[in-house]
Order: C-alpha cells, then structure tokens, then sequence
C-alpha cells in the first residue's frame, strides 16, 4: 500500500528514505529532515498504521510494511536509494538489504536489532493498545525514548513525542508491535551485501548496544558508531552526532 509521506530537498537530489520508529510519525525526523534536506532528496515516510498512512487489520510483518516503503517508491518514481531506519525502520531497512538490496545505494540501521529482545512485551503491548487504546502504553514507551537528563531538561518535547505516541491508531501500533515480535533475521546477516550504517545510543534500555554489535558483526563490512548520552531515539536527542553520521554515510556511497 502507498503510505503517507513528506518529501523535502531538491528533486534531483540523491533519494534518502527515512523510517520511523513503532508508535511514531516523520516528525520523529524532525531534526534530520531540514538539514539533509540541503543536499539529499529526503522522504519521509509514516509506517503503515501510523500517522497519516492507511490502517489495515493486523498483524503486519516486517516484509509488508517494506513492501509498503517500495510501492511509495515506485509511486513516486524512485528506483534507488539510501535508507535510514530507527527499531522498527532498521528492521524494514535490514529487510530491504536481503531481498531488495537492487533498490538500495546505502543502508543506516538505528538503535534497532535483527532479533528484538523480550518478544513477548510487544505482544503484550499489542494485546494492550486493542483493549485500552495507544495511550495506556504511551508513558512508558517515552520513557525509553530518552535519558533521564533529557527527560527533565526538556519536558515539554518529551510531552510532545508522548502525544505522538499516544495518537497513534490502535490497530496500527499493535500490528506493527507482532511485526517487531516476530523479527528474527539474525542467521541471516551475512547476506546483506549493502554498505551498511550501525548507529547505537549508549543508554537505549530498548535496543541496548549488544543488539547494534549484532548486527555490525553479522553484516559484512558494517560500521558501527555509538553514540553516549541517548537512548532509544538517538537521532532525536543527540542529531549534533547523529545527523552529520547520515549524511556522511549515505553521500559516501550514493
């Protein structure tokens, strides 16, 4: 299905495709949007089931809300690209990398995991946002958005992401959460032949580094970058370290 996307930069820029996180919109690329905008042909892309994209019954896989980023490129007449995912993006992204890598220049893998830890919570999530509504789960999931620190210099941007969260349609978060529960590509790794990007926030409870060094393991020639002071969206908190990384990675092999 064609999803709901924001398109920014100059039309024959290099593509750069940005994928959100579970429970979130492109406004979670608020920072890197504007600036990479500067050079890249940015697009920004709400997950099936989240923001302004459709919201089909559940469950969703991994490979249908990839094939969902692909149809939006063929919509939009993009045949090749660079990628950037958070959690849930960097799994569509590993997915893109094994069985589409022909449609992908570079791939950057944030605070995400080729197999997510404690399954069963995001069943548990999905069981819960079906019964009580996003908002029942949204306080907990911003607390592992960001540090502490963060938290308490800035609460009026974590209320704001909070909201965002908690605004997300029922079905679509708890689609997207068995998608996150049921991802396993880890003995799969090695077949990705893509220039690829791992990005670590050093404090992520949700994704912590372990995961990250997963991946930059299995993947032939992965970089790996870890960044301190940021938790699960690193690209948010920390875009002073995060957005030049992108940038850097996606223009060194476009």
């Amino acid at each position: 299905m064609k999803l709901h996307h924001v398109a920014e930069g100059p039309a024959d820029g290099p593509p750069l495709v940005l994928l959100c996180s579970l429970g979130s919109t492109v406004d979670m690329w608020a920072p890197q949007r504007a600036e990479l905008a500067d050079e890249f042909r940015v697009i920004s892309l709400d997950t099936r089931g989240h923001g302004g994209s459709p919201v089909p019954d559940g469950p969703y896989h991994v490979e249908d809300l990839a094939r969902d980023v692909l149809e939006t490129l063929d919509d939009l007449g993009i045949e090749r690209a660079s990628f950037a995912g958070v959690s849930l993006g960097g799994a569509i992204a590993q997915w893109i990398g094994l069985h589409a890598p022909e449609r992908a220049s570079t791939l950057a893998m944030l605070c995400t995991a080729a197999r997510f830890p404690n399954a069963d919570t995001f069943r548990d999530r999905a069981q819960k946002v079906r019964a009580e509504g996003t908002a029942a789960i949204a306080d907990g999931v911003v607390a592992r958005w960001f540090t502490d620190d963060f938290a308490d210099a800035q609460p009026d941007t974590v209320a704001r992401m909070r909201d965002q969260i908690a605004a997300t349609p029922a079905e679509g978060y708890a689609g997207c959460a068995e998608a996150v529960a049921a991802w396993d590509v880890v003995d799969d790794l090695g077949g990705i032949a893509v220039p690829t990007l791992v990005v670590s926030g050093v404090e992520d409870p949700a994704t912590p580094p372990e995961h990250q060094q997963i991946l930059a393991d299995g993947i032939p020639g992965a970089r790996l970058e870890s960044v301190t002071d940021a938790a699960h969206l690193a690209s948010f908190q920390r875009p002073e370290v995060v957005t030049p990384l992108l940038r850097e990675h996606a223009k060194g092999a476009s």
